[in-house]
């Protein structure tokens, strides 16, 4: 489980690129680029990081269900997730 103050950094991080997407293009379409740097870095999608939805972990992450894999097995285990079991042979 990460950190609660790792999380809300990163939920700020995304609140902040929302905000600044549509200056972001239009300055780089303009290629003003003296304006992007003094804009603030949060604000660049570069900067946000893939994360668990549950747990908040960076690693391991599976981009179709937005969980952990560890996350990911906890709940197939469980059938909280329709139609995916674990294999076996």
């Amino acid at each position: 489980m990460a950190k609660t103050s790792v999380k809300a950094r990163q939920r700020k991080r995304e609140k902040m690129v929302a905000q600044y997407a549509v200056k972001r293009d239009a300055l780089k379409k303009a290629g003003d680029w003296k304006a992007l740097d003094d804009m603030p870095k949060n604000s660049s999608r570069v900067r946000l990081k893939n994360r668990c939805q549950l747990t908040g972990r960076p690693r391991g992450y599976v981009r179709y269900f937005g969980i952990s894999r560890i996350a990911l097995r906890d709940m197939a285990l469980n059938g909280k997730i329709p139609g995916l079991k674990k294999a076996s042979w």
